[in-house]
């Protein structure tokens, strides 16, 4: 039986990783994860108790399919508690994780064979989403200099129907401030470009807050999620904002994809919302370790990259050891017993020469990490 040429997407190797330390693991070894962009907190305690008492109700059934109204209004009072903007309820679409989101835009921005540009290194469902949709993705190889981020330069040369942004971003953990936004949105508009903002690491900062798409235009589509801030990967679930005119396509094409997001998981994210207090101390746990990780990669060799303002990644250069990021990863892994990702998944031309650490992980477990590396560099490299 015949395969269509779009479903023809390339693998997303971090899972190949984590299927190869799962193994590891399984055989007696003692694995430090530094690959995957997975919290390693389970969901707030009061979004856990909540969902446990609804269960015994055992009232879950489809929801309408933009969600639980009442979910959609909590979200829309986050937009005035982060950034002090207003935002319809009406323009907040629940979605199957990031994921659907991402789908949903697609579907109802583009037509077949139209150009969406894409940062490259860059989160590489991106462009496997866009392919299977038969839309073209555009890479735009950005620079360490720019912080891995486009430019209005990568706009006005690229003839794009489309811009997907992420700020922070996956896997370098970069952001855009206001004015490089401004820049960005104003450029996509002078050239008719639709502008998507991908804000899943909102939340996870630094030293200053992120910028939403939404504090500049409400002509762009934003994505979100539970799976980071708010430690809920596996429950699957996120959300758009869209314009006010876009929602009902929206919706529609929800409708047949989707039908609803998982009623459970909207339950589980609605009472999310009130802990915060929980959610911000395990930010700075990732704050804790990425100084751990600032301050001890160089000491094992590691030099070259550029500190993430947010999310909780870096995205380190490794030309000067190595121009095969996976059998350098593999051997990593072999050696040391330390999970970590090649940056091929990110950037299929450089990337043979970048890795990327994960840092959501315990304290200890970066502590332990950071003592294999330098035990494994000091073997291979000096």
């Amino acid at each position: 039986m015949k395969k269509s040429n779009r479903s023809n997407v390339d693998p997303f190797i971090v899972m190949d990783v984590m299927e190869a330390a799962r193994k590891a693991e399984q055989a007696g070894k003692k694995i430090i994860h530094m690959e995957v962009g997975q919290p390693g907190t389970p969901a707030p305690k009061v979004a856990s108790e909540y969902i446990t008492k609804e269960l015994k109700n055992n009232n879950l059934g489809y929801t309408v399919t933009l969600g639980l109204p009442q979910l959609r209004s909590r979200i829309s009072k986050l937009y005035g508690d982060w950034y002090n903007i207003d935002i319809n309820p009406e323009r907040v679409v629940i979605t199957t994780g990031s994921s659907g989101g991402f789908i949903l835009s697609f579907a109802t921005l583009f037509d077949a064979g139209e150009r969406v540009g894409v940062g490259s290194p860059g989160y590489p469902s991106y462009r496997q989403i866009l392919k299977a949709q038969n839309l073209i993705p555009i890479n735009i190889e950005t620079t360490i200099q720019n912080k891995y981020q486009p430019t209005t330069e990568d706009i006005k040369k690229n003839s794009l129907n489309g811009l997907l942004v992420a700020s922070p971003a996956n896997p370098t953990g970069s952001m855009l401030d206001k004015t490089s936004l401004t820049k960005l949105i104003e450029c996509s508009r002078e050239y008719n470009v639709s502008f998507i903002s991908d804000e899943i690491y909102h939340g996870i900062e630094y030293e200053n807050k992120a910028v939403s798409a939404l504090e500049i235009t409400n002509d762009c589509y934003v994505i979100n999620s539970f799976s980071k801030y708010f430690s809920m990967t596996g429950w699957r679930i996120g959300w758009m904002i869209v314009p006010e005119d876009h929602v009902r396509q929206v919706e529609k094409v929800s409708q047949n994809l989707f039908i609803c997001p998982p009623h459970a998981s909207q339950i589980t994210a609605l009472a999310a919302l009130d802990a915060k207090d929980e959610l911000d101390e395990n930010v700075k746990v990732y704050r804790k370790n990425r100084e751990i990780l600032l301050a001890e990669l160089p000491k094992a060799g590691f030099t070259t990259f550029s500190p993430p303002d947010g999310a909780f990644y870096i995205y380190v250069d490794i030309s000067k050891f190595s121009n095969d990021s996976l059998s350098f990863c593999r051997q990593v892994l072999d050696e040391v017993g330390v999970a970590i990702t090649p940056g091929l998944d990110f950037d299929q031309h450089r990337g043979s020469s970048t890795i990327r650490f994960s840092y959501a992980r315990s304290t200890e477990d970066i502590i332990e990490c950071t003592k294999r590396l330098r035990v494994f560099m000091s073997k291979n490299f000096n």
